[in-house]
């Protein structure tokens, strides 16, 4: 019998932005990522003046932001862009563009600073793969005597939620000593398996990254979110069978997540030790985007998918965690935040593809994929 899906209230309801962070705040779950007051010298302001790294979720601005990264075909970054270098198209019409900074660590870093949030996964991760992971990142950690470019927060995914291990650090030393420290976190999962058990583990999972970026949204600048860990399952096959309900709470679900990553300038990354597997990128066949609910699958809201959706990265297993890590905390180097209108939405939901291109030859983008048009309240 082909096991027929239904989503706990509770998935349904915690993803939601507003209802997500009054109960990550009831639970003690929010992240720690501190605010920095803004300096107007940082921050080279090249077109008409930008506001996006002071905006927040709750700003209310209908303004879509976007941070990208541009590279040579080598991988190099590439600075001293300007907003004539930029062409931005939304569903492939150009988009105006409002505002643009550049920023990068070396000539105008970002003020408030990027601030980045490893999370151990041990839910979805078995107890020798993590401990290597602790070890790896606290290699990553210790590297140039433990200086850090930009501040730290350590979290771990266990059973009970997200226990925080730390306040945002420059201190690499001190992160990497607590991290060695937390060896009782190191604990064999316990969550039942099975079909019924990766359903547990999916909306378990999805809740907590929900009450994760809500505790990040009312914090200014660009936050990088690199999740530890395999991801978790998203049970998908011919044996599966999703009800039309179940489909447009799912596809609710994925134009929520998307809502609040952008607000609140989330970026997700996903590293995981060990080695390339049969089904390390069957995640590529979901990355278009999901433009209606009768062709949601749960593979759509899985982490590697959201990562690259949000413009971060989803890199294939590897024993040199340390090595996964550095590649995504490169991406604070340097960077352009741009800012345009979203274009008329034909209905609420309707799915916005948004390409950057570079108007110079060898160059190339990444961003987030696309945006929703704003559904109405439920």
């Amino acid at each position: 019998m082909r096991p027929v899906l239904r989503f706990s209230a509770a998935l349904l309801w915690c993803i939601s932005p507003l209802s997500c962070a009054g109960q990550a705040a009831a639970n003690g779950t929010a992240i720690p990522v501190q605010p920095v007051p803004p300096s107007p010298q940082n921050g080279a302001v090249l077109s008409q003046p930008a506001d996006g790294d002071q905006s927040t979720a709750g700003s209310g601005d209908s303004r879509i932001r976007i941070d990208v990264r541009v590279t040579e075909r080598s991988g190099k970054l590439v600075t001293g862009l300007g907003p004539a270098d930029f062409t931005v198209l939304d569903n492939g019409q150009p988009a105006k563009i409002l505002s643009f900074r550049a920023y990068s660590t070396s000539d105008q870093p970002p003020d408030p600073p990027v601030q980045v949030l490893v999370i151990f996964d041990t839910v979805n991760t078995d107890f020798n793969t993590v401990s290597y992971t602790r070890l790896q990142v606290t290699n990553f950690l210790r590297q140039n005597g433990g200086h850090l470019t930009e501040p730290v927060t350590i979290a771990w995914l266990t059973n009970d939620g997200i226990e925080s291990q730390s306040e945002p650090s420059l201190d690499g030393n001190a992160l990497a000593a607590q991290i060695e420290a937390a060896k009782g976190r190191l604990r064999t999962e316990t969550r039942a398996a099975g079909f019924w058990g990766d359903m547990d583990r999916f909306q378990f999972s999805l809740q907590k990254l929900g009450e994760i970026v809500s505790g990040l949204d009312s914090t200014p600048g660009r936050k990088l979110l690199i999740w530890a860990g395999p991801g978790w399952p998203a049970p998908v096959g011919p044996e599966i069978t999703i009800s039309a309900q179940d489909s447009a709470k799912l596809f609710s679900e994925i134009v929520r997540l998307s809502a609040i990553l952008r607000e609140g300038r989330v970026t997700v990354y996903s590293i995981s030790g060990g080695t390339p597997g049969p089904g390390t990128f069957l995640y590529e066949s979901y990355l278009k985007g999901v433009k209606k609910a009768s062709q949601t699958q749960m593979q759509d809201l899985s982490l590697k998918v959201l990562a690259v959706q949000s413009g971060g990265l989803a890199l294939a297993p590897s024993n040199d965690v340390a090595g996964l890590l550095d590649t995504c905390v490169k991406d604070a180097d340097a960077f352009y935040s741009l800012s345009f209108d979203p274009s008329s939405t034909d209905s609420p939901g309707q799915y916005h593809k948004i390409e950057v291109r570079i108007d110079k030859p060898g160059l190339a983008a990444r961003t987030r994929t696309g945006y929703y048009g704003q559904l109405a309240a439920r």
